[in-house]
């Protein structure tokens, strides 16, 4: 039930920023932070995500475990996969997310027709270009769902990249695609179904809060 408390204490934190004037063009950039944060939650069962270090010349990211975790789960690549993802989690965390986006290309030149590392390389772009999701980085899904179109994997990262870029309803739809791949006996499922909650509940305070401002 740690995941009930996370939403109610997420969407009350979101209701205080907009009720209390947040601006609407912020608004959905704090929705995004709260989902990003909520997925680290339910991936290792406590909340997680502190923010990264500011520096003036290394923008060091914290790689949550509990996502590592459910990364090998989901995608269930060979062990070389992990080794290259794990080498890419490290740059990152080394404030390198050049570095790391480059491990991950020298990983797909090399396997091609991995979708696995496909996946790897267009979340690591996402978050070398501080959460936007560039062609590049769409390319990258796109290519490892034309290699995998019956995984859950590189739909469910996908849906992870669109909250950073804010878009929920992108996010969603990836999600729910997602959950209909996830096999039924899977232990993800459940991690897959509360972000889905979370977006809808998110979505309908927005709404609310926008009827409330007119």
């Amino acid at each position: 039930m740690g995941w009930v408390w996370l939403l109610a204490i997420g969407l009350a934190a979101f209701a205080i920023l907009w009720f209390g004037g947040l601006p609407r063009s912020l608004a959905t950039l704090a929705g995004a932070a709260l989902l990003v944060g909520g997925a680290g939650y339910a991936m290792q069962n406590h909340a997680s995500l502190p923010g990264s270090p500011a520096s003036a010349d290394i923008r060091r990211i914290n790689v949550d475990p509990g996502l590592v975790a459910f990364r090998s789960a989901i995608m269930k690549g060979t062990a070389e996969d992990s080794a290259l993802l794990a080498a890419a989690d490290d740059r990152m965390r080394e404030g390198d997310t050049k570095g790391a986006v480059q491990t991950m290309l020298d990983a797909v030149a090399r396997r091609p027709g991995d979708h696995t590392l496909w996946t790897g390389l267009g979340s690591t772009i996402v978050a070398h270009d501080g959460g936007q999701l560039s062609p590049a980085a769409r390319f990258a899904f796109r290519r490892a769902f034309q290699l995998a179109p019956s995984e859950p994997g590189p739909p469910f990262f996908l849906g992870m990249a669109h909250v950073q870029a804010g878009d929920m309803a992108a996010a969603k739809r990836a999600w729910l695609l997602a959950l209909s791949l996830a096999p039924r006996d899977a232990s993800y499922r459940i991690v897959i179904a509360e972000r889905l909650v979370m977006i809808d509940q998110f979505v309908a305070m927005k709404a609310a809060g926008s009827r409330t401002g007119d």
